[in-house]
């Protein structure tokens, strides 16, 4: 059985995104963690938009002020040069370079366009070389902006319109909500990991988690948001059913949201949470809030697995073996088994665990299990919910 994600009718949509507020900006780490996690408090009021647990929220990001400054001064052009874009209508080059152009990851059509335009020379003759070997070239654009190419190579003439063809658009993100409208009506909650990095001499950030860690101003209506509900990663059908959630890192996101959900309904269904990353001290996000939902009986469950604090690293799926045999039992009493996070390490290790469990406590053959996980309880009951990225 499914549910059917609830239609929006708000007239704010992917293509006419909400300018929303953000209200709050609180870190979760604490201090000696490595890592800069958000809680982010998203105001939605006025727009109309409302969702269920599970959903994600779209956000279009913008590019810092001082990168698309620099851009502008090393081509030496005019911030206030009158453009008409598609979405914007008549506008500003600063505008849509902020607001509808990805300027964080430099394109080859960028690159090409700043050689043909160099002056004859060793610096056009070397970029030449670079563009010319498919290695060199994918190595030269994986880790510059266009900023970067333009320190290295100054000098070339691109004119406004030229300049705004030659990068990507600027698409959404997409972000697990980690609140309950119900508990929280007319706010949008988010658990964001924002990427930071240094290369080529220059602090960057990941175009969109830096803009809502970072760059977007509080009580200041510049977050363009919409929702995007989810086809299949919902609660159960019934508040009776027992919930097995695996969330580490900001895979938390959705299941602190299904948390407030079951205590909001007087759902009494059992709730098992595993939750991982580095440091306990450091890295346990919201440990407060689901040490209240242990006291309340909410949370029934919770297994942390924090892979820094001893010299053999520990995760999540490693929890989960040690709690196989109740784990095994939980599925066989109907329970729904959750995973939100890293598809390309985390999710695999954790249907991995999966496999073994039923090998092990189900007494089932390897193709027994494949067949139990996969089929029976992925596709056949849907009791298998993923939200991996």
């Amino acid at each position: 059985m499914s549910i059917a994600p609830v239609a929006n009718t708000s007239l704010y949509t992917i293509k006419n995104p909400f300018p929303a507020r953000i209200t709050q900006n609180v870190r979760l780490n604490q201090a000696g963690s490595t890592k800069d996690t958000r809680h982010l408090v998203i105001n939605l009021e006025g727009s109309g938009l409302s969702y269920q647990v599970g959903a994600s929220l779209g956000v279009f990001p913008r590019n810092p002020a001082s990168v698309v400054n620099e851009l502008l001064s090393l081509l030496k052009l005019d911030p206030e040069y009158p453009l008409t874009d598609s979405k914007l209508g008549a506008t500003t080059l600063r505008t849509v370079l902020t607001s509808q152009i990805a300027l964080n990851r430099v394109t080859k059509k960028f690159v090409k366009a700043v050689h043909d335009k160099l002056p004859a020379g060793t610096a056009k003759t070397d970029l030449e070389g670079i563009i010319a070997t498919d290695e060199l070239f994918d190595q030269y654009v994986w880790d510059r902006d266009c900023v970067d190419v333009l320190r290295e190579y100054p000098g070339a003439i691109i004119t406004p319109e030229e300049l705004v063809t030659l990068q990507a658009k600027a698409n959404p993100r997409l972000y697990s909500i980690a609140s309950s409208f119900d508990a929280h009506p007319g706010e949008v909650h988010l658990t964001l990991a924002v990427v930071r990095y240094t290369t080529h001499g220059r602090e960057k950030f990941g175009l969109c988690s830096g803009f809502l860690g970072h760059g977007a101003e509080l009580d200041t209506p510049t977050v363009p948001v919409y929702v995007q509900p989810s086809k299949h990663f919902h609660l159960p059908p019934t508040g009776d059913a027992p919930m097995i959630m695996v969330g580490p890192g900001t895979g938390i996101a959705p299941f602190r949201a299904f948390l407030e959900q079951r205590e909001f309904d007087g759902a009494k269904g059992d709730n098992w949470l595993f939750f991982g990353d580095q440091h306990r001290s450091s890295d346990f996000l919201y440990e407060e809030e689901l040490t209240a939902f242990q006291k309340k009986g909410v949370l029934s469950r919770l297994d942390t697995a924090f892979s820094r604090d001893q010299a053999n690293k520990i995760y999540v799926q490693d929890r989960m073996r040690e709690q196989g045999a109740d784990l095994w039992k939980w599925l066989q009493n109907g329970a729904y088994f959750y995973v939100c996070g890293d598809a390309k390490r985390m999710a695999k290790d954790v249907h991995q665990a999966l496999l073994d469990i039923a090998i092990q406590h189900g007494g089932l053959s390897p193709e027994a299990a494949k067949d139990y996980i996969e089929v029976t309880l992925a596709k056949t009951e849907q009791r298998y919910l993923r939200d991996v990225y």
